[in-house]
């Protein structure tokens, strides 16, 4: 062998049958594609050289891998104990979409096992890249001593009780993080790569190796030349390393310089390997579309089997014959495991597949909310008294949503010492609404802290950061501005549990201030109503408290959820709320709200998916259904027609995913008239949700809806020209009556 490279001959044939296997497992993909029994043939053909990489890190190193590294997922599993984990029956079962397959169970064909410390990625465009930022940010905060008990990322199986376990990575664990050529353009690859950099600027370590397979193409359209090594390597923070991804004895070489950097400076990396892509893109590309035979019959020269087979028969190690021996011998094994996999059973009903999407264990959150309110009146009380400075909250009379946000934030940072808040400016300016003021000072910047302005790496810290083992609460600064990052919680943070049937989770709760109704500072951006795009996301927790006693036990709810259950939440604030204090009258103070003492958390416990119910009056002609800023203004409208003799019921909803069907179906048949109030718009509004559910439930009352015109919205008064008003909720309401 090569004597700098480092790579033994018994390595040399190792990870030459962890390529060999990769490579016989795209060729059986496509056979059982052909034959109807197999639905994945993007393979990893031509980027066998990733073996290296694997050998190259541990086995508890966390790795998050590109769709191409079936070999670096063979090498990793041949690391372990003989049997321990069966590469290639977990990839087939992948290919066929067994129920049995041990990651996904059949959801999707993902590299991922909780054994090798593989965590499962779905994305061809690089979306896991800010979540394996966020994911060395952990394993170094753990590192330096932080706390991490609690909500963990990997927990053991369902013994009946949330089993929480501090993060498996060692102390001295390296995140790998790989992905194709094509990705460095993706605006999320350039986020993480930006925020890598910006990080060690600051003096934040983060042991975290990007590594890019080259090989030239993004399906048909090719990398200009030069143009993946020059981006990478022009990278302010992050080192460079370079390979040829096609020579194993190289790949081995840089791979172990460039994992022993990051691992001893605790600072990123990026391995630039150039690969080939051999086979075409998936079973379904024809190259000759696109790309010329010299083309094609050039890079079938640097095969990378090839080359490590001659480089094991020139250094000794094997014949030519005993390797095309071990050649078939692994391929004759894919075979029959092929064959014997094809007719697993698949999933059989939408419960199963939805089965690990979002669990629901309600009477556990209420536990958990019942505890930490035994521990905050009990051996936390010295502790709150500390942190408020002898002034608790539930002793300083009525709060606004904002000062009960806030001291709620302070109560939860108490009691789940691995939480985090962090965003745009929370820390040092508290907030653009002073909601997390004060934060910073009492838990300090370890745990309170600003991040760069890009909502995509602020999501992508949450999600890495949930995994590892910390308890995240970002903030993002206003609805508009989650737009752009909105993959995150889509394409990642909601589908983890899903394509890793509950083995690893991101709990986080996303605090967004977002609706309208800003008096003197409006316009698009910071009046953004739209919510549709976060009803659509399975298994999305969306949260939208309107008064402070609400916000203050629903925020408490969801961090429940995180920690019980690995829930994601959106936590959306209406900021025309936040420092509200009347509902009918000047100085009535109606729209205050007493903070709750911690014997009475567990009493004033809001549910997910529960809503709440204001009569006026006899409450038994019409209900109005409505959330957000609806609610005070239908308040005030109730409370008019209730001096007519009118009896009305207002219901805020209060979580708008899931909905509150039961309270929804329940409250407009107490009336048989009823009125929706939706503050979003009227197409992918809220309120075609809250209609749909009463039609589903066969309700044949009267209906009728208010909600915000089709547009964007403007600056200033011409604002009230398109959202709803009192005027409207009153009219519809009328007409309604008279019915």
């Amino acid at each position: 062998m090569r004597p700098d490279s480092g790579l033994t001959g018994t390595m040399a044939r190792e990870l030459f049958d962890a390529q060999v296997t990769s490579r016989h497992l795209d060729l059986a993909a496509r056979r059982l594609r052909a034959d109807g029994a197999g639905y994945y043939t993007i393979g990893s053909a031509g980027h066998e050289g990733n073996a290296g990489v694997a050998a190259a890190l541990r086995p508890t190193d966390p790795a998050l891998l590109h769709y191409r590294s079936g070999a670096f997922y063979a090498a990793r599993a041949a690391q372990l104990a003989e049997g321990k984990v069966d590469a290639i029956r977990d990839v087939l079962r992948g290919v066929v979409a067994s129920a049995a397959e041990p990651i996904a169970g059949g959801r999707h064909k993902v590299f991922g096992s909780t054994d090798l410390n593989v965590i499962p990625t779905t994305s061809t465009i690089a979306s896991h890249l800010p979540r394996a930022v966020g994911l060395a940010f952990a394993v170094e905060r753990s590192r330096q001593g932080l706390d991490a008990r609690g909500s963990s990322g990997r927990h053991a199986a369902d013994s009946g009780q949330p089993v929480l376990v501090p993060p498996a990575w060692p102390r001295d664990a390296v995140v790998l993080c790989s992905f194709g050529d094509a990705s460095v353009n993706h605006a999320s690859a350039v986020a993480a790569f930006n925020t890598a950099g910006w990080s060690d600027f600051t003096g934040l370590r983060l042991p975290l190796l990007f590594v890019c397979e080259d090989n030239g193409l993004g399906i048909s359209v090719r990398s200009p030349a030069g143009w993946v090594g020059e981006t990478l390597r022009s990278r302010p923070g992050i080192r460079y390393f370079h390979a040829d991804g096609c020579d194993l004895a190289d790949t081995y070489a840089v791979a172990r310089s460039a994992v022993s950097w990051v691992r001893r400076h605790r600072r990123p990396a990026v391995l630039h390997l150039r690969t080939v892509r051999l086979m075409g893109h998936a079973g379904a590309d024809a190259e000759l579309a696109y790309r010329t035979p010299a083309e094609i019959e050039h890079d079938l020269t640097l095969d990378p089997l090839l080359r490590t087979a001659r480089l094991l028969v020139d250094a000794g190690q094997a014949s030519p014959m005993e390797l095309l021996s071990r050649y078939d011998e692994i391929g004759w094994r894919v075979q029959q495991t092929a064959a014997g996999v094809r007719d697993e059973p698949k999933l059989a009903s939408a419960a199963e597949v939805v089965a690990p999407l979002a669990p629901r264990r309600p009477l556990r959150v209420a536990k958990t909310i019942a505890r930490a309110a035994e521990r905050a009146a009990g051996a936390a009380l010295a502790e709150r008294h500390r942190v408020f400075g002898g002034r608790l909250p539930e002793q300083t009379g009525p709060q606004t949503l904002a000062q009960a946000v806030n001291a709620t934030l302070t109560d939860l940072m108490i009691s789940h010492p691995q939480a985090m808040v962090f965003g745009e400016d929370v820390a040092r300016k508290g907030g653009v609404y002073g909601v997390t003021k004060g934060l910073r000072d009492r838990f300090g910047p370890a745990r309170v802290f600003d991040t760069l302005l890009d909502e995509t790496s602020i999501l992508g810290l949450g999600l890495g950061a949930g995994l590892g083992g910390l308890l995240p609460i970002p903030e993002i600064q206003y609805l508009a501005y989650l737009h752009n990052a909105e993959d995150q919680l889509r394409g990642e943070a909601a589908s983890m549990r899903f394509f890793s049937q509950g083995a690893y989770r991101n709990p986080m709760v996303v605090r967004i201030a977002g609706l309208a109704y800003q008096k003197g500072f409006g316009g698009h951006f910071h009046n953004d109503h739209s919510v549709a795009v976060l009803r659509d996301i399975p298994g999305l927790v969306v949260a939208v408290p309107s008064r402070a006693d609400d916000a203050a036990a629903m925020l408490r709810t969801c961090v429940a959820a995180a920690e019980v259950d690995g829930t994601v939440s959106v936590f959306l604030e209406p900021i025309a709320l936040y420092h509200t204090r009347d509902l009918h009258t000047d100085g009535d103070g109606g729209w205050l709200s007493p903070y709750a003492a911690p014997d009475r958390w567990a009493d004033t416990h809001v549910p997910v998916g529960r809503a709440r119910s204001h009569s006026y009056g006899t409450g038994d002609r019409l209900t109005v259904l409505t959330f957000g800023n609806g609610v005070r203004m239908s308040l005030r409208v109730a409370a008019r027609l209730a001096e007519e003799g009118h009896g009305c019921r207002v219901v805020d909803l209060r979580w708008l995913a899931p909905l509150p069907l039961a309270d929804i179906v329940r409250e407009a048949g107490a009336t048989g008239r009823v009125l929706v109030v939706d503050e979003t718009r009227r197409s992918g509004g809220v309120g075609e949700g809250v209609l749909a559910a009463l039609v589903d439930a066969g309700y044949v009352g009267l209906a009728r809806r208010v909600a915000a015109v089709d547009t964007f919205l403007p600056l200033g008064p011409a604002a009230d020209h398109v959202l709803v008003g009192e005027d409207a909720i009153e009219r519809a309401a009328r007409a309604l009556l008279s019915a």
